[in-house]
C-alpha cells in the first residue's frame, strides 16, 4: 500500500475505539431513557422522549467540550489544522448523530427532513475529521450555536408532549415557550448568519484553499445555510402559533 494511502487509514482505524465508545455511550442512555425512565409514556412518544434525553447527554456537554478545545487551540482560525482534542469533540458528536440517526431510521423512517438533516450534519462532521484534518475551528463554532439552545429545546419539547394531559408540562410549556423562542431566534437568527458571513468570507478569499478543497467548503456552507434557513423558518411558525395561542386565550377572557 502507498504511504500516502496508508496514513489516513491508519489515521481512521485509530479512531474507531472513541468512535465506538461514544456511541455504546448514547445506546445505553437511549435504552435507560426508553425502557426506564419513560416506560409509562405512551408509545409513540417513549422514542422522541428518549431522543432528547441523549440529546441532553450531547449539546451541552459538547458546547462546553468544543468551547474548551477551541479557547486551547493558538491558532483559532477557519483553515487551521484540528487539534486532537477538537478532535474527539467531533467524534463525540460523530457518535451521536449516527446514535440518533439510527434512532430516526428505526422509529421514524419517513421524516425525511430530519433524516436528512442529521445525514448533511455527518457529512460536515465526518470531512472535517477525516478527510481534510482541518477546519474545526469554524465547525465547532457552528456545533457551539447550534447546540447551545439544546437543554432549554429538550425541555420544551418533553413539556411540549406531555402538556394535553399532564398539568405541569402544560406551565412548564407556556412559561418557557416565550423566553426559549427569544434566545432561539437570536441565535439562529443573528449569532448563526453573522458567523456564517465571516465564515464565506475567509472561504472566498482562497485562504484556506490549500488545505480545504473548494467543493468540501461550499459543501459546508450549504449545508449550514440550508439548516439556519429551516431552523429561521421553525422558529417563524412558533412564534406564529404562540401569536395565535394568546390571542385565543385573550378572547376567552374577555367574552
Amino acid at each position: 500500500m502507498p504511504q500516502s494511502m496508508e496514513a489516513p487509514i491508519l489515521f481512521i482505524i485509530s479512531s474507531i475505539p472513541n468512535l465506538l465508545s461514544f456511541f455504546i455511550f448514547f445506546l445505553i442512555i437511549y435504552l435507560i431513557a426508553y425502557f426506564i425512565i419513560f416506560p409509562s409514556w405512551k408509545p409513540k412518544l417513549r422514542p422522541e422522549a428518549s431522543s432528547c434525553i441523549i440529546s441532553f447527554f450531547h449539546g451541552t456537554p459538547a458546547v462546553f467540550f468544543a468551547l474548551i478545545s477551541l479557547l486551547s487551540d493558538p491558532a483559532r482560525d477557519f483553515h487551521a489544522p484540528n487539534t486532537p482534542f477538537q478532535n474527539i469533540v467531533l467524534d463525540y458528536s460523530i457518535s451521536y448523530f449516527l446514535m440518533d440517526l439510527t434512532h430516526y431510521l428505526i422509529f421514524y423512517p419517513r421524516d425525511v427532513l430530519f433524516i436528512g438533516h442529521h445525514l448533511a450534519t455527518l457529512f460536515v462532521f465526518v470531512t472535517c475529521r477525516y478527510v481534510v484534518y482541518h477546519g474545526a475551528y469554524a465547525i465547532l463554532v457552528l456545533l457551539i450555536l447550534a447546540e447551545v439552545t439544546s437543554f432549554v429545546q429538550n425541555t420544551w419539547t418533553l413539556a411540549n408532549a406531555r402538556k394535553a394531559d399532564v398539568e405541569f408540562a402544560a406551565k412548564v410549556y407556556g412559561l418557557l415557550s416565550p423566553p426559549f423562542y427569544v434566545f432561539y431566534s437570536l441565535v439562529r437568527g443573528i449569532a448563526g448568519p453573522y458567523f456564517v458571513y465571516k465564515m464565506i468570507s475567509c472561504y472566498v478569499s482562497g485562504a484556506a484553499d490549500n488545505v480545504i478543497p473548494r467543493w468540501v467548503w461550499v459543501s459546508w456552507v450549504f449545508v449550514v445555510v440550508t439548516a439556519i434557513s429551516v431552523s429561521i423558518l421553525w422558529v417563524s411558525n412558533n412564534w406564529v402559533e404562540l401569536y395565535r395561542e394568546r390571542s385565543r386565550k385573550f378572547e376567552r377572557k374577555v367574552r
